[in-house]
């Protein structure tokens, strides 16, 4: 038996430990050279540590949600039998089967069963082959839950979040998808570990909270204009260059208002005491994924078109949704926009992303009955709700910065005069 220890690696950054979020192997598998073995959380992004070795799993070092430190024990494999296992699969492959004869076929006959490589050789084929059926929300939410996939039984083959419950639960999965009668009581109880990503966006949540003093402040704009431009936008130059949305005309109003207003592009260090004003505009992007809210950067917005702005954005949210988004693309930003889509409200209460002083926040839009000129006009309308941090941000700063961003909005041709 030759035993190789994986250790916590050094991720940079002066992280001095991770938290485990994700085991993707147990004693007793066999592991390829390079098969991906847990998941660990640090502050900004998900790290995922492949095997150096194959061989067998022999030993696992944590549980689901500890903290573990850099260069502590991460798992234990036996790498003693790798070349007998190597060895063997490639005999096997090269000894014709007894049945691969030619005879008279006077029938057709199912045909054999696939036979499996050597595991030592190939488990990401075994993987490949007897992966469950469940979405990436699923399989996210069963590694912070512990449950293996492959034990989950189903009538169809795909494992949904009904089965989860039901194993939380500890009824059977057709009884959780089954229907409940309108008045039926209920005494079921699931308690779901709070570690991970959803641990960390809690922790950021709570310190926003408690060391920003809060400053909301709510304003209507009139973006009948701008989506008018939008749409003659999308109609001349959308199949060349990309459809837009509202949020990269949004991006440029917010780079032009935080030249003027230079104090809510800001970091504020309260510990040392020190405001840090940005020239750049990082604007971080809040975006919404199965697994919790990231906030990934676009960086030098100030230095962007329409659709390069569109085109970072639309590239960031599939990494930060894919799980591949990296701690550079996740930190680093000024200010932040965000928003809850067709979902937006009427009024929000963003909480600021510490340590920014600033977070602009947006509302659905909707058509309403608006006196222009003394005539009534349907237009359509969107709330701003952003917020600030009231030590380094005043009210009138805060409300002087947010008219400057709604005049850009309704007048769209100043996005572009110098």
């Amino acid at each position: 038996m030759s035993i190789h220890v994986i250790k916590v690696p050094d991720i940079g950054e002066g992280i001095a430990e991770v938290e485990l979020v994700a085991w993707h192997v147990q004693p007793g598998d066999v592991v390829a050279e390079d098969q991906a073995l847990a998941d660990v959380m640090t502050d900004k992004a998900n790290v995922e540590i492949p095997s150096p070795v194959s061989g067998k799993v022999i030993a696992l070092g944590g549980k689901l949600g500890e903290l573990i430190s850099v260069g502590a024990e991460l798992i234990r494999i036996d790498t003693g039998d790798v070349a007998g296992h190597a060895a063997g699969a490639a005999v096997e492959e090269r000894t014709p089967p007894a049945a691969a004869v030619p005879a008279p076929i006077a029938a057709p006959t199912p045909p054999a069963p696939l036979k499996m490589p050597a595991p030592a050789a190939s488990a990401a084929v075994a993987e490949a082959v007897e992966k469950p059926l469940a979405s990436p929300a699923v399989r996210h939410r069963a590694r912070e839950l512990g449950i293996d996939l492959q034990h989950v039984k189903t009538t169809d083959g795909r494992i949904t979040h009904q089965h989860l419950d039901a194993l939380l639960t500890g009824k059977s999965a057709g009884a959780a998808q089954g229907k409940r009668s309108l008045y039926e009581q209920r005494d079921d109880e699931q308690i779901v570990p709070v570690i991970g990503l959803r641990r960390k966006i809690a922790q950021k949540m709570q310190e926003s909270k408690r060391r920003i003093p809060h400053f909301t402040y709510v304003e209507e704009v009139d973006v009948t204009e701008i989506e008018a431009l939008r749409a003659e936008l999308n109609t001349r130059w959308g199949a060349q260059r990309g459809r837009l949305t509202l949020l990269p005309l949004l991006m440029r109003a917010l780079v032009l208002g935080v030249q003027r207003y230079p104090q809510v592009n800001a970091l504020f260090d309260d510990e040392a005491g020190k405001l840090i004003r940005y020239g750049a505009t990082h604007i971080g992007i809040a975006t919404q994924t199965d697994n919790g809210l990231v906030v990934p950067v676009v960086r030098h917005a100030e230095a962007r078109d329409l659709w390069s702005s569109a085109a970072e954005v639309a590239r960031l949210a599939q990494a930060a949704r894919n799980g591949h988004a990296t701690r550079e693309e996740l930190s680093g930003s000024t200010i932040t926009i965000t928003s809850l889509g067709a979902l937006g409200g009427i009024v929000s209460t963003p909480v600021i992303n510490h340590p920014e002083v600033a977070i602009v926040g947006v509302n659905r839009i909707v058509l309403r009955p608006m006196i222009i000129g003394g005539a009534v006009v349907p237009r359509k309308m969107m709330n701003l709700s952003s917020s600030f941090d009231h030590r380094v941000v005043d009210g009138s700063y805060a409300a002087e910065f947010i008219q400057a961003v709604r005049g850009y909005l309704e007048h769209p041709a100043t996005l572009f005069v110098e």
